[in-house]
């Protein structure tokens, strides 16, 4: 493999928050003993979502929302490369940027975090107008389709900021990301890890994605150490499920995906914002055409009426 010269430094691209900051420096960590001549130097850059804290996030609009700083950078040639949450990096990437790896999934599921007083509940047993915190519309949607009588609220901020106004009696309980707790030690605060069936998560949760400029072959040499294949193949399926019904990253889709042998499996749903209409179904074939095999099932889904509330959803949200 040809790699830069020891004197060579490769600057990786952040976002400031907590969890990004976790993952980027596992991301150097790993680069840094792969590769003990080189030098990784971490950039810390705020993205609009993390400056727009008082808005609902599907009212800002998601193109990019945690990830155009950080894409400008690398045309810029301010930086090599930027480390995302998967999930907030959209399925059209500007031109000239490509997503050069997919670092193993952990856990993509949702976790319930409750307020000490409902230590005893689950989702289930949670009393009637408990006040849940999401910010995401694909957890709402799910939420109010099998929990009608359960109150929800937006709440903004990162994960510290959440605990606290969870703690603080703000909400009876709020969602999460299994990953993203997990990723910053807070593991002993999830309370139940919320089934498939009631909620399937966010497209790439759970893995990393790591941005590149195109055409840079020392970049993909290095971060394609990192790749995991599976998860690889499992999030191209869904990004282009995602893409197929271009939807963003704001509106309520659902997916899990599995492998067994050499086929994969992608299991996805839309859902209206009142939960009352929900559509859900699945596709089986071979792993090494998982982005077709997303193309397959959202042309599924649309047949059933998916195309009809994600256009309803477009229209009440730009209001």
């Amino acid at each position: 493999m040809t790699v830069s010269s020891p004197s060579r430094t490769i600057r990786i691209g952040s976002r400031k928050s907590q969890l990004a900051l976790v993952q980027t420096h596992w991301v150097q960590g790993e680069l840094e003993k792969n590769f003990p001549d080189i030098s990784f130097e971490v950039i810390e850059m705020s993205t609009q979502g993390d400056k727009i804290l008082d808005v609902a996030l599907a009212k800002i609009g998601d193109k990019g929302l945690f990830t155009k700083e950080l894409e400008q950078g690398m045309l810029n040639q301010e930086i090599d490369l930027a480390v995302h949450s998967l999930k907030d990096l959209p399925t059209k990437l500007p031109d000239g940027l490509i997503l050069g790896c997919v670092t193993a999934r952990v856990n993509p599921a949702d976790a319930l975090v409750v307020n000490p007083k409902h230590q005893d509940k689950q989702l289930d047993t949670l009393p009637e107008g408990a006040v849940i915190g999401t910010s995401s519309l694909r957890r709402l949607a799910q939420l109010r389709h099998y929990y009608p009588h359960l109150a929800f609220k937006d709440v903004r901020g990162n994960v510290n900021t959440r605990l606290a106004k969870l703690d603080a009696g703000e909400y009876d309980a709020i969602i999460l990301a299994v990953a993203g707790l997990e990723r910053l030690g807070l593991s002993d605060r999830i309370h139940q890890v919320i089934p498939d069936e009631i909620s399937l998560h966010a497209v790439g949760q759970g893995a990393l994605g790591i941005e590149c400029r195109q055409g840079d072959r020392e970049i993909l040499e290095i971060i394609k150490v990192l790749e995991d294949v599976a998860t690889r193949d499992r999030t191209l399926a869904e990004r282009a499920f995602l893409r197929e019904l271009e939807g963003g990253c704001q509106v309520p889709i659902g997916v899990n995906t599995r492998i067994a042998g050499d086929n994969l499996t992608l299991i996805g749903m839309v859902a209206s914002l009142d939960g009352k209409t929900l559509v859900k179904d699945q596709v089986t074939g071979k792993s090494s055409a998982a982005e077709a095999l997303g193309v397959e099932l959202a042309q599924k889904l649309r047949q059933q009426g998916a195309g009809e509330i994600l256009a309803a959803i477009f229209a009440e949200i730009q209001r």
